[in-house]
């Protein structure tokens, strides 16, 4: 057996922002993927994996069927035969690689699902989105459920708000453009559980409450707009907002050896960064107008297109 193939996913905006309200921007990563295999040729990898998904099961089995209901006898049969998830998609990087494995399990396992991209409602994406959540929670403690709908939809994914999703059309790519959408490695992984509880604490206090209530949202907002309609000029100039409120307010996220690099980018216009995913550690992200400057700019730094423009 070997199954589909489920991609990593970038929520280009929306980190932090999607649980307070704010608008999101999902959209599929091509470059890391993963599937759920049978073991050949057993080896250390496969084992820590299949052991894995051994106390995965065990979780999903304590989930009412009236959210989720298994074909457990081929689930049991699979893991007896070694089932492990084949990926290359960087764990702690913000790129979704649990969210991946919890579509490719909803995908072999799950009965009675329903799915097509035509007949795919608002409504149903938020239905099989509060499906991954709680399939996903057993990894990050809370999930939203995104990044495995992102993974398991493969399509670009509008956040309106928790209850209201739907697909999009994205700035179309350019690969003989300059401007560019990229990731940074930090070279150590980030722990989704820790920055989202320590983000939790800081919204206790009011001035830091107001900031994501107001300025964050609404530079979101207008980041994934400006995004939508291909308005560059608009989307640098916001970009640079959201750059500026995130190294002011979001510090801890951000490991301290790239808070120079970031304060550069400020600096000179050159390209701004954001966070990946929960931060620190794992993926930063950055806009450029001109990625041949940025680049000389991070010389030394490892660099991910994601996306020209």
């Amino acid at each position: 057996m070997k199954g589909p193939l489920f991609f990593a996913k970038i929520l280009l905006f929306g980190e932090y922002g999607i649980i307070i309200g704010s608008k999101g921007l999902s959209i599929p990563f091509f470059f890391f993927g993963g599937r759920l295999r049978l073991t050949e040729e057993e080896n250390e990898t496969t084992r820590s994996s299949n052991q894995s998904l051994c106390e995965y099961t065990k979780y999903i089995a304590g989930l009412s069927e009236d959210l989720l209901r298994l074909d457990w006898e081929a689930l049991k049969a699979d893991l007896d035969r070694k089932l492990y998830f084949d990926s290359n998609i960087p764990q702690g990087y913000g790129v979704g690689s649990s969210g991946a494995l919890v579509a490719a399990f909803y995908d072999r396992y799950a009965l009675e699902k329903t799915y097509s991209k035509d007949d795919m409602t608002s409504q149903k994406i938020t239905h099989l989105k509060n499906i991954f959540a709680t399939m996903e929670s057993h990894f990050h403690g809370q999930s939203s459920g995104l990044d495995p709908l992102s993974s398991y939809l493969s399509l670009p994914l509008l956040i309106h708000s928790k209850d209201n999703i739907e697909f999009t059309g994205i700035l179309e790519q350019n690969s003989s453009g300059e401007g560019a959408v990229f990731l940074i490695d930090t070279g150590s992984r980030g722990v989704t559980a820790p920055m989202v509880s320590l983000f939790m604490e800081y919204m206790k206090e009011e001035g830091f409450r107001k900031m994501m209530n107001y300025e964050f949202t609404q530079i979101t907002d207008l980041c994934i707009e400006n995004f939508l309609k291909s308005n560059l000029k608009s989307l640098f100039e916001n970009m640079k907002s959201l750059s500026t409120l995130v190294l002011r307010n979001f510090k801890p996220m951000i490991p301290l050896q790239f808070h120079g690099l970031w304060k550069k980018g400020l600096e000179t216009n050159a390209y701004y960064l954001k966070l990946c995913g929960s931060g620190g550690g794992g993926y930063l992200m950055g806009f450029t107008p001109d990625l041949i400057t940025a680049k000389k700019l991070m010389q030394g730094y490892q660099i991910e297109v994601v996306h020209y423009f």
